[in-house]
């Protein structure tokens, strides 16, 4: 019902920065919290940020202060800046959405990858 299509990993120098976008597509209608969590080889997955769909933010404590998280909500896309990357920010960045049903209905993108590395 709801396609998320996610862009802008790649490699990157620490300190350097990097956009991440994800574009939601489909049943969207009701869907309300859009963010971004990540995942590192032989570790859980950890919330980076994400945002409702009146604007409210909420960030993991080790991003808060470099990334910023925004949204525009005509293009049902929601967007990521890192800054101030670093080596331990490599992992898998899953965009994913959410559809406040009882239980949450949550949608996944397809990941793209972080590299931060020298």
């Amino acid at each position: 019902q709801v396609q998320l299509v996610e862009s802008g990993g790649g490699l990157v120098q620490p300190g350097g920065s990097l956009r991440l976008s994800c574009a939601a597509s489909g049943s969207i209608f009701s869907i309300n919290v859009m963010g971004w969590y990540r995942q590192a080889p032989g570790k859980e997955r950890e919330l980076v940020a994400n945002i409702n769909s009146g604007g409210r933010t909420n960030y993991g404590d080790f991003v808060k202060g470099r990334f910023t998280i925004s949204r525009d909500n005509a293009k049902n896309t929601v967007y990521l800046q890192m800054n101030s990357l670093k080596p331990e920010d490599t992992a898998v960045y899953y965009c994913y959405a959410v559809r406040p049903s009882v239980p949450p209905t949550i949608y996944w993108g397809q990941g793209t990858q972080v590299t931060v590395s020298s």
